[in-house]
C-alpha cells in the first residue's frame, strides 16, 4: 500500500468514524455503581469471609504484620466462589518481571472428577504460591538459563480482580516473583521491602515528635500518565512504530506545538470516546482515575489517578497502561507509551506524585497554615533535601533507559540534573534557618483579578515549576523524571530507601543533641536542619531548568549532569548505593548486580534493534522511493531535452547527492554494527551511545531531507503531519 493510500484510509477512518459497540450510558449505570465491581475488595471479603478470617486479613493489610497461613483456605474458597459468579474459568498469578511489563500464566479452575465430569477447584496452596517457568525472564546472572524454577507469592495487601474479555473472564491474583533461592526477580518484591523499611523508620521519626500513634507510615503515589495516539493505518505503515515504539525517521512538520493550541484543547470525538471507555474499564478495576486532557504536543494526551498507597498505585498503573493499549485498538488507534515517539515535540513522562502519610495525620509533607512553626514538616523536608542531594545519581539511574534518554538530558524538561524546587515560601524558611534565625514566613494572599463577578481566588504562597525534576507541590513532591513507559516501582523503591536512610540520620543527630530531653527538640531540629542546608542545600533550585544558564550553574554547584543511561546505570552498583540497600534489606548485593546487568542489556538490545531497523528501512523503503523519484526526474529531463527544452537539473542533482549520502551513511552504520566481543555490558553501552546513536542520526538526517523533496505520492512512510493531526 502506498503512503498516499494509507493517508486516505486514515482520513476515511476519522471522517466516517462510528462507535463499533453500544454507546456507554452512565445514566443507566453510574460510575459509582460500577467502581470496583470487578475487584475482590474489602467490602466483598467482609460479606463472604468468616469474621475472624476477615479481621486477620485486614490486620495484615493495615499493620504490615505477617499473614496467618490458616486464612488461605477460607480466602481461596471465597475468591473462587466470587470469581465463578463473575463467569471466570481461569485464574492467573499476575507479576511484574524486570522487563517492566505485566506477566501472567492462566490455569483453569476445572478439574476432571473421574466420572466424565469436572469440578471447580482452587487449592489454598495455589492461592499462596504459584510456580511459573522463570528461565526466560531477565535474571542478570542470579540464576542459570537452564534453571527454570521460580515462585509467585500472593501479595495479600492488594486485592484480586477480574479481567473481562468478550469471550469470558479470568481471575487475577497480584503476586511477587522470586527465584528458587528467594532473590527478587520482579519490581514488586523490592517495593514491598522498601515499604516495610519506610514504615519502620518513619515511625521512629514520628516518635521523636510524639506523633507515633501506632499507625503505619506508608508511601503514596499518583502517577500522571502521558501517551500518544495515532491512527492504526499509520501505525501499521510504520515498521519503526510497530517494532520500536518510536519513529526512527520523520521530517519536522510545518506546524508542531509552537502555537500552544493543543494543551487542554477540545478533545477530538474519537479520542474522547476512547477515553470514556478506558475510564469505564478502569472504574470496574477500582483504579481511581480522575483527570483527562489534551497534553502539550499534538496527538498527546494524559490520564491521571487520585493519589493512593504506592504498591496499589503501581499495580493500578500497570493495569492502566494495558487498558490504554487494548481499548485504543477498538477505536482504530494505537496507543504509544514510548517516551519520545516523535522528534521535535514534547515526549511523554509519568510524573510521580510522592509522599509519606499515616491514616490519622495525612501527608507528612503537609506544611499547614504556619509551616515555619511546623517543625516535624520542616525536618522531614530537610531529610528529603539531604536524600535527593546525596543520592541524586541513583534517582537519575532508576529512571534511565534508551527511550527515556530522549527526554532527560535532551531538549525538554525535566533536565537530567537532579534538583529540588521548593517555591518561594519554603525556600525563604530554609534560608532563614540556614542563617540561624527563623522569624516567620510569607503568607497566602488573594488574587486581584479585576472582575467584580468573579469570586476572590486564594493565592498560594509559591508558584509551581514544571522544569524541576523533583518539585514540592503543596503537600507532596512530584518526581517528574519517570518515563511514560516505565514502572513506577523502581523510582519508589529508591525514594523510600534513600528517605529511610536520611530519616535515620536525622533521628540519630537529633537524639545526640536532646539526649531524651523533649524541651530541646525544637532547637535540635533547627540545628540539624541548618547543618543539612549548609551541606546539601545547593540541590534547591527554583529557576528555569530549561535554560543554558542552569547547566552552567549546576556544574558550578557540583551537581552531576548524566545525560545518558550509559553514564548513570553503573551507579546502581556503586558501593554507597549497595551498602544502603543491603543495610535496609531492600536489595542484596547480588540483586543489585543483576539489575546493573539487566538494565545495560536492555539498553544495548534497544539500540541494536533500532540500528538494525534504521538500516533496513533506509535500504528497503526510503532508498527505493527516492530512486523512483530520481528516475521520474531523469525521465522528465530526457523528454524535455528531446523536445528541445533545456531542463533544470538542480533538483535531480540534489536528489542524487542525497541518495549517495544516504547509502554511504547506511553503510557506515552497518559497519559500526559489526563490532562484537565487548568486554562488558558497560563497554557495549558506551560504544552504542558514542558510535551507534550518532550514526543512526546521520542516516535519519539525510532521509528526513529526502522526505522534503521526494514527490508526496511516492513517499512511502506516513508523515509527522498526518500522524500527529489526523485523529
Amino acid at each position: 500500500m502506498s503512503g498516499y493510500q494509507t493517508r486516505q484510509n486514515a482520513i476515511a477512518a476519522v471522517t466516517n468514524y462510528k462507535p463499533t459497540n453500544k454507546p456507554l450510558n452512565f445514566a443507566e449505570t453510574s460510575p459509582a455503581e460500577i467502581f470496583g465491581s470487578n475487584v475482590f475488595s474489602d467490602k466483598v471479603m467482609k460479606s463472604m469471609l468468616p469474621k475472624d478470617v476477615y479481621k486477620s486479613l485486614l490486620k495484615t493489610k493495615k499493620t504490615g504484620e505477617r499473614m496467618d497461613p490458616a486464612i488461605a483456605g477460607p480466602v481461596a474458597a471465597a475468591m473462587k466462589e466470587w470469581a465463578l459468579s463473575k463467569g471466570a474459568t481461569h485464574y492467573t498469578h499476575v507479576f511484574y518481571p524486570l522487563t517492566g511489563l505485566t506477566a501472567e500464566k492462566h490455569d483453569g479452575f476445572l478439574t476432571p472428577d473421574g466420572e466424565g465430569g469436572a469440578v471447580a477447584e482452587f487449592d489454598p496452596k495455589l492461592l499462596i504460591q504459584g510456580e511459573p517457568d522463570a528461565s526466560s525472564f531477565p535474571s542478570g546472572g542470579l540464576r542459570a538459563t537452564f534453571e527454570a524454577r521460580g515462585y509467585t507469592a500472593w501479595d495479600v495487601t492488594n486485592p484480586a480482580y477480574i479481567i473481562e474479555n468478550p469471550n469470558g473472564t479470568f481471575l487475577c491474583i497480584p503476586t511477587a516473583f522470586v527465584s528458587w533461592k528467594g532473590h527478587a526477580l520482579d519490581k514488586k518484591t523490592p517495593l514491598l521491602r522498601a515499604n516495610q523499611v519506610i514504615n519502620k523508620v518513619g515511625r521512629r521519626f514520628l516518635a521523636l515528635f510524639g506523633t507515633d500513634n501506632g499507625d503505619m507510615v506508608v508511601s503514596n503515589a499518583g502517577p500522571e500518565q502521558e501517551y500518544f495516539l495515532v491512527d492504526r493505518n499509520f501505525y501499521f505503515a510504520r515498521p519503526d512504530l510497530m517494532v520500536c515504539g518510536r519513529t526512527l525517521f520523520g521530517a519536522k512538520p510545518s506546524k508542531g506545538q509552537e502555537l500552544d493550541d493543543h494543551y487542554f484543547g477540545s478533545i477530538p470525538r474519537r479520542v474522547l470516546s476512547f477515553m470514556l471507555e478506558v475510564e469505564r474499564e478502569l472504574y470496574k478495576l477500582g483504579v481511581p482515575v480522575k483527570t483527562r486532557h489534551n497534553e502539550v504536543a499534538p496527538g498527546q494526551f494524559e490520564i491521571a489517578p487520585i493519589y493512593e498507597q504506592s504498591n496499589l498505585a503501581t499495580d493500578h498503573n500497570q493495569m492502566l497502561m494495558t487498558t490504554l493499549k487494548s481499548v485504543a485498538k477498538r477505536y482504530g488507534m494505537a496507543c504509544l507509551l514510548h517516551e519520545k515517539p516523535f522528534a521535535g515535540i514534547n515526549g511523554s513522562g509519568k510524573h510521580l506524585n510522592y509522599s509519606l502519610s499515616t491514616p490519622t495525620q495525612g501527608s507528612l509533607y503537609n506544611p499547614g497554615e504556619t509551616p515555619h512553626e511546623n517543625m516535624q514538616f520542616l525536618t522531614i523536608t530537610a531529610a528529603t533535601i539531604r536524600a535527593v542531594e546525596k543520592y541524586g545519581k541513583l534517582l537519575r539511574a532508576v529512571v534511565a533507559s534508551a527511550s527515556n534518554d530522549h527526554r532527560l538530558g535532551a531538549n525538554e524538561a525535566p533536565p537530567a540534573i537532579m534538583s529540588i524546587f521548593l517555591g518561594e515560601q519554603l525556600t525563604d524558611i530554609f534560608e532563614q534557618i540556614e542563617k540561624g534565625s527563623l522569624k516567620g514566613c510569607k503568607t497566602k494572599d488573594c488574587l486581584t483579578v479585576g472582575v467584580d463577578t468573579l469570586p476572590p481566588l486564594p493565592m498560594d504562597a509559591g508558584d509551581r515549576n514544571r522544569t524541576s525534576p523533583f518539585a514540592f507541590t503543596g503537600n507532596r513532591f512530584e518526581f517528574r523524571a519517570v518515563g511514560s513507559n516505565q514502572s513506577i516501582a523502581g523510582a519508589q523503591v529508591a525514594l523510600n530507601t534513600i528517605l529511610a536512610e536520611s530519616l535515620d540520620f536525622v533521628c540519630d543527630e537529633i537524639e545526640k543533641i536532646t539526649k531524651g530531653d523533649v524541651s530541646k527538640l525544637g532547637a535540635a531540629c533547627q540545628k540539624v536542619i541548618q547543618a543539612i542546608m549548609k551541606k546539601h542545600g545547593h540541590i534547591v533550585f527554583n529557576g528555569d531548568g530549561y535554560s543554558e544558564e542552569w547547566q552552567k550553574e549546576a556544574k558550578r554547584r557540583g551537581l552531576p549532569n548524566m545525560k545518558t543511561a550509559a553514564d548513570c546505570l553503573p551507579v546502581i552498583g556503586d558501593k554507597d548505593v549497595v551498602d544502603m540497600f543491603v543495610k535496609y534489606g531492600v536489595l542484596s548485593a547480588e540483586e543489585l548486580h543483576s539489575r546493573v546487568e539487566i538494565y545495560h542489556e536492555q539498553y544495548n538490545q534497544s539500540i541494536k534493534t533500532e540500528a538494525l531497523l534504521v538500516g533496513k528501512i533506509a535500504r528497503t523503503i526510503i532508498l527505493p522511493a527516492a530512486i523512483r523519484y530520481q528516475g521520474e526526474l531523469a525521465s522528465t529531463a530526457a523528454s524535455m531535452k528531446a523536445a528541445g527544452i533545456e531542463p533544470t537539473t538542480s533538483i535531480l542533482q540534489d536528489v542524487t547527492d542525497k541518495l549517495r549520502l544516504l547509502q554511504a551513511n547506511t553503510e557506515a552504520l552497518e559497519k559500526l554494527m559489526e563490532k562484537k566481543n565487548f568486554k562488558s555490558v558497560e563497554e557495549e553501552a558506551a560504544y552504542k551511545t558514542k558510535k551507534i546513536l550518532p550514526a543512526m542520526l546521520a542516516v535519519r538526517h539525510v532521509a528526513d531531507a529526502l522526505e522534503g523533496v521526494v514527490a508526496d505520492d511516492l513517499w512511502p512512510l506516513p508523515s509527522y503531519q498526518e500522524m500527529l493531526f489526523i485523529k
